[in-house]
C-alpha cells in the first residue's frame, strides 16, 4: 500500500453506529467516538470482519486496483498469483477459464499460490521432525501474526519462521523468472495487503487485489470468460490446493490432527482463533502446533464476492484440488523442485508493542459507576454495546476507544430521564402558555372594560336616579309602580356590574405588609355567610404563618373562592379551608364537595365574564379578579376538580401559592 495510506477506513455518513463491527472485531480495533465508528490502524489485524459484516458499507478497503494498473502500464514483466481459495470464488468456471481471464488484464504469467502452500507444507513437515519439544503457531494467517505480535507479543518466539504460502510462492517465481519481476496477488484476504507491505526485510509481492477487486477490473475491461485456454503457468501444485480449507495445510504437510496425542491443534474463526492463541499462552494447550486461520477457512475471507454457504465452497475447492493432483507431471514436478532446491523460505517476526492496557481496578470501578453499574448484578453482560461484559466495555472506555452511550441498558435509562425532564419542562411550558394567554385576556378585557365602564357610568347614574323618583312620586296602588321598579332593579344591577368592571380593569398596586396568614383566614371564614347545610373544617399547617402580602387583595380571593364554593354545594356538603407552607411560600386550599366543574369548562374558568351561574346570579368576574390578584403577588392559582360521579367524589379544590416575600425584592 502507499505510504500514509489506512488498510481500512469508515465512510462517516454512512456508518449508523450499530456496534456489530466492534462486536466482531477480534483486536477491539474500532473506536467509537463522536458517533462513528473508527479503525485505528495500529490496532488492527487486517482480519476484515468489520467490513464483511457492516450491512450500511460504511468500511473501504484500500483500492489496490490504480497500483495493479500502473504495474501493466510500466512496461515490466508482471506475474498474477492466484490463491487457492479461486475455485470457491468462479465455481462455475474451471481453472483455465480463470487463468485467462486474468491473463487478458495483461499478466505475463498467472501461477497458483499454491505451489508456495506444497512448499511451506513441507517445510512445516521438516519443522515438527526436529528433535525436542518446542512449540509452535502456524504463520499461514497474515491476520493471525498481526494478532501475535500486537497483542500476545510473549508469543512471537512461537511464531513457525517460516513464510505464508503467498511469500513462499513470490520467491519461487523470482527464483525461476529473475528478480525483476513484478508480482500481484489475487486472493480473498485483507490482511495480505498488510503482508505485503510490511515485507519482513524488503518487499517480495508489488501489490494484492482481492476478488472483489479482480472482478471489478473485468468488468471495466468488459472480460468475459472464454472456453478452454492455456491454463495457469507452471509451477504446478499438489496437495496445496487445500491450504484454503480449515485444516488443509495439515494434510499438504501429511500431519495428522491426533485428538489423543494433542500434538497437532487447528482451529479457526473469530471467537476460536483468540481462545485458542489464550489457551496457548495459559499452557492449556500441550500442542507442538497450533495451527489457526482468523476466518473459517480462507475460503470464507472478506475478499470474496460470492455469498455461497461455507460447505459448498470448500466442496469447489476439494473438487478442483482432485482434478490438479490427477492432471500432475511427475517430470516437471522433479525439474522445477531441482530448480528450488535451497530456497529459502525463512520469515522473522518482531513484536509490535502497543500502549499498556492495565487499567485501575478504581478507575475500571468509577467508570462501571457511572453508567449505573453499582453492583455486580447490574452488569447485564448484553453485549450490546459490542463488548462480551460491562468490565470490558467499561476498560474500552478507559482506553478511549468506547463511550458510555454505547450502553444500552444506560442509554434507555438516560432517555427516560430526559423524556421524565422533558414531559416535565412541557407541562411547566404549556402552564406558563395557559397563564400568558389569561394575562393577554385580561389585559384586552381590562382596556375594554375600563373604556365601558367610563362611557356607561354617567347616563345609568341618570336612569337610575329618575327611576328612584318617579317611584317616590307614584301612589303606591299605581300599576306602573312595578314596572318602574324593575327599571331600578335592573338598573342597579347594572350599575353593580360596571362596578366589578372598573374593579377589574384597575391596575391595584401590590402593598405587602406582614400578614398572619393563620388569623386572616380565620377573619375570612367569619365574613363570608356560610349556609347551614354546609360544614367547615379549617386545616392549619403552617409553622410559620407570616407571609408579606397584600392582606385586603388575598381577602377578596379568598372570599370569591369560598362563596364559589358554597354556591357549588346547593344540597350542603364540606368546605375545607387549609393551610401549609415552606420556608419560601405559603399555599392556601379551598375544597369543597360540590358538583364540580365539567372538563371542557376547566380552561375557561379564569376568563373574563365566563360563568356557569344563573343570569343574575353573577357577572363572570370573580375569579378572572382572583387570578389578576394571585399573578400581581407573583404566585400561581391551580384547580382540580372531577364532575363526574363515576370516577368518584364529586367536588372542586382551588390552590392559592404565594410567595413568602416578594421575589424581586
Amino acid at each position: 500500500m502507499k505510504p500514509g495510506s489506512q488498510l481500512i477506513r469508515t465512510i462517516g455518513e454512512r456508518c449508523r453506529v450499530c456496534y456489530t463491527c466492534v462486536r466482531d472485531c477480534p483486536a477491539k480495533a474500532i473506536r467509537i467516538a463522536s458517533g462513528q465508528a473508527q479503525v485505528l490502524p495500529e490496532r488492527c489485524i487486517g482480519c476484515g470482519n468489520c467490513y464483511r459484516v457492516c450491512s450500511q458499507s460504511a468500511k473501504q478497503v484500500y483500492d489496490s486496483r490504480p497500483d495493479v494498473e500502473a504495474l501493466l502500464r510500466s512496461g515490466r514483466r508482471v506475474a498474477a498469483i492466484v490463491a487457492p481459495s479461486f475455485p470457491a470464488e468462479f465455481p462455475d468456471l474451471d481453472g483455465a477459464q480463470v487463468a485467462g481471464l486474468i491473463r487478458r488484464l495483461g499478466f505475463s504469467l498467472v501461477c497458483e499460490v499454491a505451489f508456495g502452500a506444497d512448499l511451506v507444507a513441507a517445510e512445516y513437515r521438516k519443522l515438527l521432525n526436529e528433535p525436542g519439544q518446542r512449540r509452535w503457531i502456524g504463520t499461514t494467517c497474515p491476520a493471525l501474526v498481526a494478532y501475535v505480535e500486537k497483542y500476545l507479543p510473549e508469543l512471537v518466539p512461537n511464531l513457525a519462521p517460516i513464510a505464508s504460502p503467498m511469500i513462499a510462492e513470490a520467491r519461487a517465481l523470482r527464483r525461476l523468472h529473475g528478480d525483476d519481476l513484478a508480482i500481484v496477488f489475487i486472493g480473498p484476504c485483507l490482511a495480505k495487503k498488510v503482508e505485503a507491505d510490511n515485507a519482513h526485510g524488503q518487499p517480495e509481492v508489488d501489490a494484492v487485489l482481492t476478488f472483489i477487486e479482480l472482478r471489478s477490473l473485468l468488468e471495466v475491461a468488459g472480460i468475459r470468460p472464454e472456453p478452454g485456454g492455456r491454463g495457469f503457468d507452471p509451477p504446478h501444485p499438489g496437495l496445496g490446493a487445500l491450504f484454503p480449507i480449515s485444516r488443509g495445510m495439515l494434510q499438504a504437510a501429511r500431519v495428522v490432527e491426533d485428538l489423543l496425542t494433542g500434538d497437532v491443534v487447528a482451529a479457526d474463526g473469530r471467537p476460536a482463533f483468540v481462545q485458542a492463541l489464550n489457551d496457548f499462552a495459559a499452557g492449556a494447550l500441550e500442542a507442538r502446533l497450533l495451527e489457526i486461520l482468523c476466518c473459517n477457512g480462507c475460503i470464507m475471507g472478506a475478499g470474496m464476492s460470492v455469498d455461497s454457504p461455507l460447505f459448498r465452497r470448500r466442496t469447489a475447492v476439494s473438487q478442483y484440488a482432485r482434478r490438479r493432483i490427477a492432471e500432475a507431471d511427475p517430470a516437471q514436478s522433479a525439474e522445477i523442485a531441482r530448480r528450488l532446491e535451497g530456497l529459502d523460505l525463512s520469515v522473522r517476526f518482531h513484536p509490535q508493542n502497543l500502549p499498556p492496557s492495565a487499567i485501575p481496578p478504581a478507575e475500571l470501578q468509577r467508570i462501571l459507576e457511572m453508567m449505573g453499574k453499582l453492583a455486580p448484578e447490574d452488569e447485564l453482560n448484553c453485549g450490546a454495546c459490542g463488548y462480551p461484559t460491562c468490565r470490558e466495555h467499561a476498560a474500552a472506555i478507559y482506553l478511549g476507544l468506547a463511550e458510555s452511550e454505547m450502553c444500552l441498558p444506560y442509554t434507555i435509562d438516560r432517555l427516560r430521564e430526559s423524556l421524565k425532564e422533558l414531559s416535565e419542562s412541557n407541562a411547566e411550558l404549556a402552564s406558563a402558555r395557559q397563564a400568558l394567554i389569561n394575562a393577554e385576556k385580561l389585559a384586552s378585557m381590562g382596556q375594554l372594560a375600563a373604556g365601558i365602564a367610563h362611557e356607561i357610568n354617567n347616563p345609568l347614574g341618570v336612569i337610575l336616579l329618575y327611576a328612584k323618583l318617579l317611584l317616590d312620586e307614584l301612589p303606591k296602588d299605581s300599576e306602573r309602580r312595578e314596572d318602574i321598579a324593575l327599571i331600578a332593579e335592573q338598573a342597579d344591577r347594572c350599575r353593580k356590574i360596571v362596578a366589578g368592571l372598573l374593579h377589574f380593569a384597575r391596575r391595584n398596586k401590590v402593598v405587602r405588609q406582614p400578614v398572619d396568614v393563620v388569623r386572616m383566614v380565620d377573619r375570612c371564614r367569619r365574613g363570608v355567610i356560610i349556609p347551614g347545610n354546609i360544614r367547615v373544617y379549617v386545616q392549619h399547617q403552617l409553622d410559620d404563618p407570616i407571609a408579606e402580602l397584600d392582606e385586603d387583595q388575598i381577602l377578596q380571593v379568598l372570599t370569591n373562592l369560598i362563596v364559589n364554593a358554597t354556591e357549588a354545594m346547593p344540597q350542603g356538603g364540606d368546605l375545607t379551608i387549609a393551610t401549609r407552607g415552606t420556608p419560601e411560600e405559603v399555599v392556601i386550599e379551598v375544597r369543597d364537595t360540590g358538583t364540580g366543574i365539567p372538563p371542557a369548562n376547566l380552561p375557561k374558568i379564569f376568563e373574563p365574564f365566563f360563568t356557569t351561574k344563573q343570569l343574575g346570579k353573577g357577572t363572570g368576574l370573580g375569579l378572572a379578579v382572583a387570578y389578576g390578584i394571585v399573578k400581581m403577588h407573583r404566585g400561581r392559582i391551580d384547580v382540580v376538580s372531577n364532575a363526574d360521579p363515576a370516577r368518584g367524589p364529586t367536588g372542586t379544590t382551588f390552590t392559592v401559592t404565594l410567595p413568602r416575600a416578594d421575589r424581586e425584592g
